[in-house]
């Protein structure tokens, strides 16, 4: 009886018996494993593993079940069994991704929609309120304009790249919006990072400075992002960050352009910056078109300044070339907390 079946959670990077068992189960339901999955919650019946589910901090991902035993209360409960192990784990905001196909499923068990791509993928929450209380609190910061524009940066770490790129923008629009990206798995601490973004961006006229969120460039919104540097770049994974950006954030601060700097180092970001043309500007969708503003990026001798090539400079403690191409502000504190620290 499906009522009488037990779950159990694994950690599939401590047992490698497990992830093998995992990894079978969701290649034969066409799904692909994922490392960055720190807990599974699986089903074993009679010994023999027939479904389950991942957890990656508060994302909901590689949900499995064996064909022949789909159907019934088991797909409720094992979902039900992983939200109950996220709150154990401290999140209670959770994302799930799935297939658009599953998706009715996923509303059934108190998750909703937030952006699609069709016949791709889906990225839904398990709030009805959650992405409108984010979007109505942006809005109490909105500036009327004819040119509002926006720039979402990591500024792993700030440099003098990132600070041409705003003085740019602000230049060219009534008010401009600058986001810091919230998630705390880069090289320089979230803390660290909008900290330094303020200090760089003190004095400026008509420039809003926001706290980022699991909205943007984060491991919800944007997971290959932060896996960058080993060249995961999924089909899917700047469609769904620039979906949420153009239907809800843009029009929530009546964003009319979204500034970029070129990118001549890093794949991951330079795709990004091509897909913007496409999520923001052609694809279709009920919410305004963003239109794209790509600057050429600033250079130090005839070098693109950017962070990537900061963060190679500080493996190699290398702090005068460093100098050359951050404000003092990032110099310092790089030199002071993580002159040590080894860049993967």
């Amino acid at each position: 009886m499906q009522d009488e079946f037990e779950f159990y959670p694994g950690d599939p990077r401590a047992d490698s018996g497990i992830q093998g068992e995992i990894r079978t189960l969701l290649t034969a339901c066409g799904l692909d494993y994922e490392d960055g999955i720190e807990v599974f919650v699986v089903c074993r019946p009679e010994g023999r593993l027939i479904a389950c589910v991942g957890l990656e901090g508060n994302i909901v991902k590689c949900a499995a079940i064996e064909p022949g035993w789909r159907g019934g209360a088991l797909s409720l409960k094992l979902l039900s069994e992983a939200v109950h192990l996220a709150v154990e784990r401290g999140h209670s905001h959770l994302f799930l991704y799935t297939a658009p196909d599953n998706a009715e499923f996923f509303r059934g068990c108190g998750f909703y929609p937030l952006a699609e791509v069709p016949g791709y993928v889906s990225l839904m929450e398990n709030s009805p309120v959650g992405i409108r209380s984010y979007c109505n609190r942006l809005a109490t910061l909105r500036r009327e304009g004819a040119t509002i524009g926006a720039i979402v940066m990591n500024a792993n770490p700030f440099t003098l790249g990132h600070h041409y790129l705003v003085t740019r923008a602000a230049a060219a629009c009534d008010w401009l919006h600058v986001f810091v990206g919230g998630e705390d798995a880069a090289l320089i601490s979230y803390r660290d990072r909008y900290a330094l973004v303020e200090q760089g961006l003190r004095g400026m006229e008509r420039v809003t400075l926001h706290h980022g969120s699991q909205y943007m460039v984060s491991r919800a919104t944007f997971p290959a992002y932060f896996f960058k540097e080993k060249g995961m770049v999924g089909q899917c994974c700047t469609a769904i960050d620039l979906l949420l950006f153009r239907n809800y954030i843009a029009p929530a601060l009546g964003v009319t352009h979204r500034y970029v700097g070129t990118e001549p180092f890093c794949p991951t970001t330079r795709k990004y910056n091509q897909d913007m043309a496409h999520w923001l500007q052609c694809a279709e969708s009920a919410a305004p078109v963003v239109r794209v503003v790509e600057i050429p990026r600033t250079t130090v001798l005839g070098t693109p300044v950017s962070a990537s090539e900061v963060r190679r400079l500080l493996q190699a403690r290398d702090f005068d070339r460093i100098e050359a191409l951050v404000p003092r502000a990032t110099l310092d504190l790089l030199y002071d907390k993580y002159r040590l620290v080894r860049v993967a």
